[in-house]
């Protein structure tokens, strides 16, 4: 998909499980499940994927968000049904003719595992960036609350997935939403975790939007579906009704960074509220 002076692509990192009363809140299974089913251990299968930005006039290949990565134990693999046997990072770069050193910038929504976890690797025992030549950016107070989160969402964090990239001075802080690159929005989202971005790809064949953590499938368009992951779901709430109406007002994409059913779809607007449209792959 082309949009501006970027071609847009969705890539496929692993897929992983979560428990389904985490993902959906306060919705009753009986409604959630018939979106995604669960498993016997109630966990919901989720897709990690992310998006690659390729300028068509320029060098830069822009990677937003990395997906869960390879350093996993067997326990916590288990625990979050971590499962790379068909998809990685590496093999679906492989399969667009990219190789990591490709990779020119690493746009990262938050610090959260399944967001930031493929931006590091570890090789004979050493913590590495992944993306040898390229720069990452986060913002800069989701990165002050990645050393010091909550107790409610500290197990989401986890230091080997960005010290090493501060250590070598290749992470860098951004302070705020607008204008990142030409044709590229960053929107500050403040409910599921501090200071998360979003980017906002637009130009004259349109409006795509990554929605990380915000929307994470597109069965929780609906406002009140939010998860109980969320450090502040009302704000979640009221930050989807008001990028809902823009979105729905001039038919933008949402791509979904956690929907296993396929990457991107419109949205519709009807009596009872938003809904999922017309799906659309990239």
């Amino acid at each position: 998909m082309q949009i501006g002076n970027y071609q847009l692509s969705a890539v496929e990192t692993g897929a992983f499980a979560l428990d389904g009363g985490a993902m959906f809140g306060v919705v009753p299974k009986a409604l959630w499940e018939r979106q995604i089913p669960a498993d016997e251990r109630n966990r919901v299968g989720l897709a990690a994927r992310a998006l690659l930005i390729e300028e068509i006039e320029g060098k830069r290949k822009i990677l937003v968000d990395t997906g869960l990565g390879q350093k996993w134990g067997s326990k916590l693999a288990d625990i979050y049904g971590v499962d790379h046997s068909k998809l990685r990072l590496e093999t679906s770069l492989e399969a667009k003719g990219l190789s990591s050193g490709d990779i020119t910038d690493v746009l990262l929504t938050h610090l959260h595992f399944d967001h930031a976890g493929g931006a590091t690797k570890k090789v004979d025992g050493k913590i590495l960036p992944t993306f040898e030549n390229a720069s990452y950016y986060v913002q800069e107070r989701n990165l002050a609350w990645a050393h010091e989160p909550t107790e409610k969402d500290r197990a989401s964090y986890q230091r080997e997935d960005y010290e090493v990239l501060e250590q070598e001075g290749i992470l860098q802080t951004l302070d705020g939403g607008g204008e990142w690159l030409p044709g590229i929005e960053l929107v500050i989202s403040e409910g599921h975790t501090t200071a998360m971005q979003l980017p906002h790809v637009h130009g004259a064949e349109g409006h795509l939007i990554y929605c990380a953590d915000m929307i994470p499938t597109a069965a929780h368009i609906p406002v009140p579906w939010v998860m109980a992951y969320d450090n502040q779901p009302l704000v979640t709430m009221q930050e989807k009704h008001d990028l809902l109406g823009k979105v729905t007002a001039e038919d933008w994409i949402l791509f979904f960074e956690h929907d296993p059913n396929g990457p991107a779809a419109h949205v519709s607007s009807t009596e009872k509220g938003y809904r999922s449209g017309e799906r659309v792959q990239l």
